[in-house]
């Protein structure tokens, strides 16, 4: 089992821009501008960007929440963001804008299946885990999902092994993060 995610401060970050908004403020900016400011105060951007993405309110919305869905991503999920071309090639795209937006909003919208914040790291859900080996990679300048997730994960379940990388943030085809799961899913396929 690799694990690279831990929802719990993902989904807090993405819902409330708590973190990365810090970081990438022009990013978030554009990100929180799809949703009016009412909306967001009653029902949360999770919610909000799913009516959208969901269609309920038309084709050009859900197609411009796809959009801004997806660019923040990718504009907040490498230790060196992209160009503004290679980001709008890479995720603006429709088809796969609204794949991944609507992926990402669904699971989030169902608190990514836990029954509460925390619920990973109790020691109930630990014992139903602890004898599979696990590698978790997680990048040290990752700002999606802070380090701190890894690390509390880890002292939960101290069978599995923590591996940070120095050089990278959240995504998976950083090259540090690439090769830290290819070596662990090397090494599991010669277990």
């Amino acid at each position: 089992m690799v694990i690279g995610v831990v929802l719990d401060a993902y989904n807090r970050i993405k819902s409330e821009g708590s973190g990365t908004a810090f970081v990438f403020p022009e990013a978030w900016e554009k990100y929180a501008e799809v949703i009016p400011t009412e909306e967001v105060e009653r029902d949360g951007y999770v919610s909000a960007y799913g009516k959208r993405l969901r269609g309920e309110l038309g084709e050009e919305e859900m197609r411009r929440a796809a959009r801004a869905w997806s660019v923040w991503e990718g504009s907040v999920s490498r230790l060196l963001p992209p160009t503004p071309e290679a980001l709008e090639a890479q995720w603006a795209g429709d088809d796969f804008s609204l794949a991944f937006a609507r992926i990402e909003n669904h699971y989030f919208t169902n608190r990514g299946f836990f029954e509460r914040d925390g619920w990973l790291l109790e020691d109930a859900q630990i014992d139903r885990i602890k004898d599979i080996p696990t590698v978790i990679v997680q990048g040290r300048y990752d700002v999606v999902c802070p380090a701190r997730s890894a690390w509390d994960l880890q002292r939960a379940w101290p069978e599995s092994e923590l591996v940070v990388v120095e050089d990278a943030g959240h995504s998976a085809f950083e090259p540090g993060i690439r090769s830290a799961l290819l070596e662990a899913t090397d090494r599991f396929g010669r277990a």
